[in-house]
């Protein structure tokens, strides 16, 4: 690689840092972290008091990035927690040769348009394998995680315990590009409510698990109805998919039957002004998500 493409890297690095964004290598032409593992830890430098990830690593230090990518042409990792971050990874189907077959991109729009939103405008880069990444600053005092298809199919986000890769960095596969400088905008609400994990069960006495969790499931039940009915115009959508996702594990425990859910929420989903597909798309992949994560019962005791 010459010196030019390694002085690009190094300002795509130096660029991120500005932002605020917290910088590390990643191995050269790949999506890899570059830095050194436990086994391998030297024990001085950043690691004199034990073994740092990359996550701990990372950092907005000129003077350490400068140091860092002298070494090699480094691509450039952003570890989104640190740097309050939550991307949208709207990824693209891996069989390319199904034209018929939804992106990240496409999936996302029509999520945004059930919500009552446009797409929000945000800083976005262009990936390798083109898809599409869009930064979000995450609310204050809230610490969200990486998630995999809980939003929808191919859309999937990275926060606190992920990383994206910069734009600027490049790949066998292709470059990462940025498709506009506008900054990063504030994670909307509605977007937030979907990616909030649902709350726990009440703690309920070791000698009535099963019961005292089928009377939370019918409080649950009323509680989230209630919610999707009551929803304003702009937060219906994001309310009905957390209400299934967090009555979906009632249903995997055998405390609520599906179809009691699924009519309950669809009357107030409809009550509230969506329609009976809107209502029934949203249901089936939030309930069938919740499902496939709750098959074992949480201990209550």
């Amino acid at each position: 690689m010459t010196h030019d493409a390694r002085s690009a890297l190094l300002r795509a690095a130096l660029e991120a840092a500005e932002r605020g964004w917290h910088v590390f290598p990643l191995r050269v032409g790949t999506k890899r972290p570059a830095l050194h593992g436990k086994d391998a830890c030297p024990r001085n430098g950043p690691c004199t008091n034990g073994h740092l990830k990359w996550e701990q690593r990372a950092t907005t230090d000129p003077d350490r990035i400068r140091a860092a990518w002298s070494r090699a042409p480094f691509n450039v990792g952003i570890a989104t927690g640190p740097s309050g971050l939550l991307v949208v990874d709207l990824d693209v189907p891996k069989d390319k040769g199904s034209s018929d077959a939804p992106d990240g991109a496409a999936t996302f729009q029509a999520l945004c348009e059930r919500a009552g939103h446009a797409v929000p405008t945000t800083y976005r880069t262009r990936t390798a394998s083109g898809g599409e990444h869009l930064y979000f600053t995450a609310p204050d005092g809230v610490r969200l995680t990486n998630t995999a298809g809980t939003i929808a199919e191919l859309v999937d986000t990275r926060a606190w315990g992920g990383y994206v890769v910069a734009a600027g960095s490049t790949t066998p596969a292709g470059n990462y590009e940025a498709l506009c400088d506008s900054v990063a905008a504030p994670l909307p609400a509605w977007l937030h409510t979907i990616l909030q994990p649902a709350p726990k069960p009440s703690q309920a006495p070791s000698t009535a698990v099963t019961a005292q969790s089928r009377r939370y499931a019918d409080v649950a039940l009323a509680n989230e109805t209630a919610n999707v009915a009551h929803a304003v115009e702009g937060e219906r959508e994001a309310t009905l998919f957390r209400a299934a996702r967090a009555l979906g594990r009632f249903v995997a425990w055998g405390d609520l039957p599906r179809s009691v859910v699924e009519q309950a929420l669809q009357e107030a989903g409809q009550a509230a002004g969506l329609t009976a597909a809107e209502c029934r798309s949203t249901l089936r992949s939030a309930l069938d998500w919740s499902i496939a994560h709750n098959q074992a019962r949480k201990d209550v005791a």
